[in-house]
C-alpha cells in the first residue's frame, strides 16, 4: 500500500489518528451542548440545534480548534471541561505498535496537529505520546490550520522536510487534500477515527482501519540494519519552558 523505500519522514495527526476520536466527539457533541444548555434552561437537543450554526461558521479555521475562542464565545471554561472527562482520552488500539515499528524503521516521526497547545498538553499527560516522536507541532504556533497552504509552508520552513519523501496520516479528507496540494507525496486516511462510530470513507486516498497491516512491509524497509531503535533528535514547537501548564 505504501512505498516505504520512498519515505523518510512521517507526519502524524493526533485526534482520530493516534488517539481515539471518541473523546473529542463526546466532548463537543454531548458535554459542551449539555453544559451550555443547562446554563440557559435548554434541553440537550435544543442546545445542539442552537450550537450547530455557531460551530459551522468557523469549521476549517483555527478558531474551530481554539480553546480560548470557544471559552469566550460560549461562556464556558473549555479546558476545565476537558479535564473533567480526561479519563476518556485513550490511544487507538493499533497506534503504539505502529509508532514502535516506525521508530525501529529509522524514520523521523513528527506530530502535526490542529489541537490547541493546552489540549495537546492534556493528551500528552494522559498518554505520554511525545515519548514516541521526534517532535510535536501545533498549528496554533503558525496562526492557521492544516486546511490552509500557509500552514504547510510554515511547517516546511520550520522542519525542512522533503514533501516528495514524506508520508502524512490524518483522519480528515479535507486536510489530506490540502497536504496533497502542498506536494506531500504519500497520504493515508483513517477509516475508523472514533472507535464507537461507523467507518468513514475516503475518495481517491488510500485508507486503513488497522495500522497492523502496514507493519510487516514497514519493517522490511528499515533504514538501518543493526536492530537498534535509533536515538531521537527532538524538535518541537512546545519547548519545555513554554509548555502549557495543567
Amino acid at each position: 500500500m505504501l512505498a516505504w523505500q520512498e519515505i523518510d519522514t512521517v507526519l502524524l495527526d493526533m485526534d482520530g489518528t493516534l488517539i481515539d476520536l471518541h473523546f473529542d466527539n463526546y466532548f463537543w457533541q454531548r458535554l459542551v451542548p449539555e453544559r451550555w444548555g443547562q446554563e440557559r434552561g435548554m434541553p440537550l437537543d435544543d442546545a445542539r440545534r442552537e450550537l450547530e450554526p455557531i460551530f459551522a461558521a468557523v469549521a476549517g479555521t483555527l478558531n474551530w480548534y481554539c480553546i480560548d475562542y470557544w471559552s469566550e464565545q460560549l461562556g464556558l471554561d473549555i479546558l476545565a471541561l476537558k479535564r473533567e472527562i480526561a479519563d476518556k482520552v485513550r490511544w487507538r488500539a493499533d497506534s503504539r505498535p505502529f509508532l514502535e515499528a516506525l521508530r525501529h524503521s529509522g524514520r523521523q516521526l513528527f506530530l502535526f496537529t490542529n489541537a490547541h497547545p493546552d489540549s495537546l498538553a492534556l493528551k500528552i499527560q494522559r498518554t505520554a505520546l511525545d515519548q514516541y516522536l521526534d517532535g510535536l507541532y501545533s498549528t496554533h504556533e503558525f496562526g492557521t490550520s492544516k486546511e490552509h497552504q500557509s500552514c504547510w509552508q510554515a511547517l516546511h520552513e520550520r522542519l525542512a522536510f522533503e514533501p516528495a519523501r514524506t508520508l502524512f496520516i490524518d483522519d480528515s479528507q479535507r486536510i489530506l487534500l490540502a497536504a496533497r496540494q502542498f506536494g506531500i507525496a504519500h497520504l493515508l486516511g483513517i477509516l475508523n477515527p472514533d472507535s464507537q462510530q461507523p467507518h468513514q470513507q475516503f475518495a481517491d486516498i488510500p485508507a486503513i482501519s488497522d495500522y497492523g497491516v502496514l507493519i510487516p512491509d514497514l519493517l522490511a524497509h528499515s533504514r538501518h540494519s543493526d536492530g537498534q531503535i535509533p536515538a531521537r533528535k527532538r524538535h518541537s514547537s512546545l519547548a519545555e519552558d513554554d509548555a502549557p501548564q495543567l
